[in-house]
């Protein structure tokens, strides 16, 4: 047997380490050599018997500390299976806790983005005008638009108009230049006739 299986041996045997096996063994060779004397007086044997009924007595307390603390540290035991169970309950309810403050957390950026978002567009319709104002400006854009048709309208007639009284100016030009042109050929034809009758004739011939 090794040194190292001897120990716990020892140490399963005194229990807590307090020496209950050693007292035992005592007390075994006292009452193997109490039995076996003869040679002892009744005070001696009187004697022996109070010391080991003494060493009886603490083992007896050694027992029922033994006893005693067993059920203690199951006791203990208990608790801190009660301790475990209610820590792991807490640590679970915070993870849930966590959790929904999670859901919670998400909701709220959410909602503080929409709200974010609900004041530039509050601030985006204060800047716009008020819609009596619009209106008013649109009607009046849509007034200037049929003026500006009409002025457009009156500037096309006026336009077609000079084109047609251009067109007649140039006709008028077209025919003057004509009626030009043949009075030129007709002083040219007079002016011919004119030299031809002023002329004199042929002489006659004499025989």
């Amino acid at each position: 047997m090794s040194d190292e299986e001897v120990i716990k041996r020892r140490l399963l045997i005194d229990g807590d380490g307090t020496g209950d096996d050693r007292r035992l063994n005592a007390l075994l060779k006292a009452m193997i050599k109490w039995a076996n004397s003869t040679d002892d007086t009744a005070a001696e044997s009187q004697m022996v018997y109070d010391r080991m009924l003494s060493q009886l007595s603490q083992c007896e307390f050694a027992v029922k500390r033994s006893l005693l603390l067993q059920k203690t540290n199951q006791r203990e035991l208990d608790n801190y299976k009660k301790l475990q169970q209610e820590l792991e309950k807490k640590i679970a309810n915070v993870k849930n806790t966590i959790e929904v403050n999670k859901v919670d957390l998400q909701q709220a950026k959410v909602l503080k983005q929409n709200r974010m978002m609900y004041d530039l567009l509050a601030q985006s319709i204060q800047e716009q005008p008020a819609r009596k104002d619009t209106d008013k400006k649109l009607a009046n854009l849509k007034s200037e638009l049929n003026d500006l048709r009409e002025e457009k309208q009156l500037l096309e007639q006026k336009l077609d108009m000079r084109r047609k009284q251009f067109h007649v100016l140039i006709s008028s030009c077209n025919q003057l230049q004509s009626m030009s042109n043949d009075t030129k050929e007709d002083d040219a034809m007079n002016t011919s006739l004119d030299d031809i009758t002023n002329s004199p004739g042929p002489e006659v011939m004499s025989e």
